[in-house]
């Protein structure tokens, strides 16, 4: 039981990096980070929420809903900063915790990203699929929400999943050609967009408040269970409330962190690629949602594809096939850097010896962890291309969440243990700018439904199964003596 809350140092996390056969090439960059944040974030979101919470839950607002919603994952994001720079090593939140909180919150945390982007990248190939279909007019059988299998889902995973075997060099060169097709797409929609803005339908700009209608059982939000609060539409509630789903767009820069390890100089790029990601894609979100709802009133954007109806209203429908290649460039890279974080963050627990060794195997020319990326493939190709995953995809969410109260808590955990190490980003205001994180992100996670917080839990119950049927018993954890420092480290 003493093994459970036994802290991995980080002098034998960076050893590991080392040990020949499971050694990660570095071939990436401060601007291939960035282009990675910016490649998992811009997706459906910005394609999607825009015109539907604008509509549902802010109007114009919807652009400090945006903005509300960056500041917390901002907090987070220094958070990820901090740590990237201390233990530039594969796995993300599940190293850092294993650094700070122990073997068993390390399971857990490894097991959680491997929900969140596995089952991501499974949602979202559906979604790309269903883009190519109307894009491109495919039958149905072949591609979209009817089809089953869907072969247009299962096609993209297998491509990048070979593409992500071959480096992440060349997956960082694929998403950045990806990125600048769907970012001046985005472009295009503000640029453009700005001469169509009536003034009128900015009025009014935070719409009166409505009652909501309260929902029943498992589809209730976990927050009304608790509290017997009762949903309002628009006001500063529903801006509020808009920012805890716009929220969403916005997960993927912690990914970013899981590409440490395969960094040159990962201490100075990984902060600048987290950061950097999130400030762009801030900007863009922003800047989208103040540009349509100045096109369209709000109540119209209550749809699917919000900027193209945007531009169907206004008579400008070319646009719409324009924004839907965006889409589908858009989503490609999200696929691309999920499925490359989802590898990393099983191959670092493969490596502590978690997950069966076997999985830690890299690619003698490519350096790359060829077997976990294989096997991720398949999962998420079996996923996509069988299981209607709408319904599950706000596990993705509360899974990127609980991440962050880890991670956060980390921060301040190691702030205290090791104060000794060198850190190139320090968070400022430590502990309360990191304890500002865990509040915020607890209250989203009470926003989501009870039936997400069941299967969240199912799956959590699966995973310590697991590990105290195996990873507890095969963790190749050293003897901490042989790593801690020979002398105190000072109180902080």
């Amino acid at each position: 039981m003493s093994s459970l809350f036994r802290t991995k140092s980080i002098e034998q996390s960076m050893r590991d990096t080392d040990e020949p056969g499971r050694r990660l090439s570095k071939n990436l960059s401060a601007l291939d980070l960035t282009v990675f944040g910016v490649g998992v974030i811009i997706g459906t979101g910005i394609f999607v929420l825009t015109g539907q919470q604008a509509a549902r839950n802010a109007g114009p607002a919807i652009v400090l809903s945006f903005a509300l919603a960056g500041v917390v994952c901002a907090l987070a994001a220094l958070c990820y900063a901090e740590f990237a720079s201390t233990v530039p090593v594969a796995g993300s939140a599940y190293t850092f915790s294993y650094a700070t909180l122990g073997q068993f919150v390390a399971w857990i945390i490894g097991w959680d990203l491997c929900l969140e982007l596995a089952l991501g990248a499974a949602v979202v190939s559906r979604g790309w699929s269903a883009y190519l279909q109307d894009l491109l007019n495919l039958p149905a059988w072949l591609a979209g929400d009817k089809a089953v299998p869907d072969w247009g889902a299962m096609f993209v995973v297998a491509a990048l999943t070979v593409v992500g075997i071959l480096g992440a060099k060349l997956s960082g060169r694929v998403t950045g050609a990806l990125v600048v097709v769907k970012v001046a797409v985005v472009l295009f929609v503000i640029g453009f967009g700005l001469f169509f803005i009536k003034a009128v339908n900015y009025q009014p700009f935070i719409p009166p408040a409505e009652a909501a209608e309260r929902q029943s059982g498992a589809d209730a939000p976990l927050l009304q269970i608790l509290a017997g609060v009762t949903p309002q539409h628009f006001g500063w509630f529903g801006v509020v409330a808009a920012a805890s789903i716009v929220f969403f767009a916005y997960i993927g820069f912690d990914v970013v962190a899981t590409t440490a390890e395969e960094t040159r100089k990962p201490q100075r790029d990984v902060p600048w690629g987290i950061i950097g990601s999130l400030i762009i894609c801030a900007v863009l979100y922003m800047a989208t949602s103040f540009v349509v709802t100045g096109m369209v009133k709000y109540t119209d954007l209550d749809t699917a594809a919000p900027l193209a109806k945007a531009f169907n209203v206004i008579g400008q429908g070319w646009a719409a096939d324009l924004i839907s290649l965006g889409a589908v460039c858009g989503i490609t890279s999200v696929i691309l850097v999920l499925l490359l974080g989802q590898s990393r963050v099983s191959f670092a627990m493969a490596r502590d010896g978690l997950l069966p060794p076997v999985l830690a195997r890299v690619h003698p020319r490519f350096g790359t962890p060829w077997v976990m990326s294989t096997i991720t493939g398949v999962i998420v190709a079996v996923l996509a291309g069988f299981v209607p995953l709408s319904e599950l995809s706000e596990l993705t969410s509360i899974g990127t969440l609980f991440a962050f109260v880890v991670v956060s808590l980390g921060v301040v955990v190691l702030r205290r243990t090791r104060p000794d190490l060198p850190r190139a980003f320090r968070v400022p205001g430590v502990p309360w700018l990191p304890l500002a994180s865990v509040l915020a992100s607890l209250w989203l996670m009470l926003n989501l439904p009870v039936v997400t917080w069941a299967r969240f839990l199912i799956w959590m119950v699966i995973g310590l199964v697991l590990y105290f049927v195996y990873g507890m018993r095969r963790a190749t954890l050293a003897d901490p003596r042989s790593d801690t420092p020979s002398t105190p480290a000072p109180k902080a």
